[in-house]
């Protein structure tokens, strides 16, 4: 008999969050752990296999469970290792995935966060039926997912689709995490929508709501909520980053012709504040072959639950013992 349920876990730098889910996308069961309170990775491993078998068992035993789906910082599909993440308590390669199978007895899958997100919206979300796509994930930073003839994009190593580290301002760019300058997702993130403000109030005289707002703690929401009040500036800060993005996708599109890219994360929740600007310079900045033939779409799945469904989607597709 086809066994009805996968998981899905989602490994953040503070949490961890896990729901069994159906093939229809229902989390049927769910819980969390502390991530950043587990310094040592084999007491981590312990104490999330621990937590879920509390939910393997509230659906009947491993027996019920087609495989674990994992998406973690710098997770490589093709190793099943987390590698060197900055933003986790353990350093190194981690063989997670091969960690928490020798534990719960039930094959495990690994990927990196936004690889998921895309797995997730092709199998429950905006992108059902889709073969060519783009996620891209607008948190703390900018994450992708590209899908090709309805294959994810992996390339040789496991970790193509960086597409929020591709430079788009070469000179005087803003320095990223990664080192390096320029890279997108210091200008079109929550945090880069963040350094907008805090630039363009430093360098302006513009009156402005956030100038009510300590400069050092403005976040995204606050320019959010500035610009639907109808703040001149918050608005400009808008129209910058969604030049920025829109820019950028014209250049994705070119690489892979996607039907759609589908937008993720909590800097979607601005709505047409980010929407309409990225669509306008995206077809402006378009190939003319391209032009309005790529969808722009939110996703579809709710983000409460996105992560969990993302790697869900993964573990149906793990290989049985």
């Amino acid at each position: 008999m086809e066994k009805p349920y996968a998981i899905g876990i989602d490994i953040g730098g503070t949490n961890t969050v896990f729901g069994v889910v159906d093939k229809r996308g229902h989390i049927i069961a769910q819980g969390s752990i502390k991530t950043a309170a587990h310094k040592e990775i084999n007491e981590y491993v312990t104490n999330l296999s621990s937590a879920l078998q509390e939910v393997i068992d509230q659906v009947g035993g491993a027996d019920n469970i087609k495989g674990i789906g994992v998406g973690a910082p710098n997770g490589n599909f093709f190793t099943g290792c987390i590698e060197f993440a900055p933003n986790l308590p353990w350093k190194g390669l981690i063989p997670l995935a091969q960690m928490l199978s020798d534990r719960i007895k039930v094959p495990v899958s690994l990927t990196n966060d936004a690889n998921a997100a895309a797995i997730g919206e092709m199998t429950y979300g905006a992108a059902r039926g889709m073969k060519d796509f783009i996620v891209i994930t607008l948190g703390t930073g900018v994450g992708s997912g590209i899908v090709v003839n309805g294959q994810l994009v992996y390339g040789h190593d496991g970790f193509a689709g960086e597409l929020g580290h591709t430079t788009i301002r070469r000179t005087n760019g803003r320095l990223c995490g990664c080192g390096r300058k320029g890279c997108l997702e210091t200008y079109t993130s929550a945090t880069g929508v963040a350094r907008t403000a805090k630039e363009f109030l430093t360098s302006r005289k513009d009156e402005s709501i956030l100038r009510n707002v300590n400069i050092d703690e403005i976040t995204s929401k606050d320019v959010a909520e500035a610009a639907q009040q109808g703040d001149t500036l918050a608005k400009e800060i808008f129209e910058y980053t969604g030049q920025i993005l829109g820019e950028a996708f014209a250049d994705f599109v070119a690489f892979s012709s996607p039907e759609a890219i589908i937008l993720f994360g909590g800097l979607t929740k601005a709505g047409s504040l980010i929407f309409n600007p990225v669509k306008r310079h995206m077809e402006e900045s378009m190939l003319p072959i391209f032009r309005n033939k790529v969808k722009l779409l939110m996703s579809e799945l709710k983000e409460s639950d996105a992560a969990v469904l993302g790697a869900s989607a993964l573990g149906w597709e793990v290989k049985e013992f």
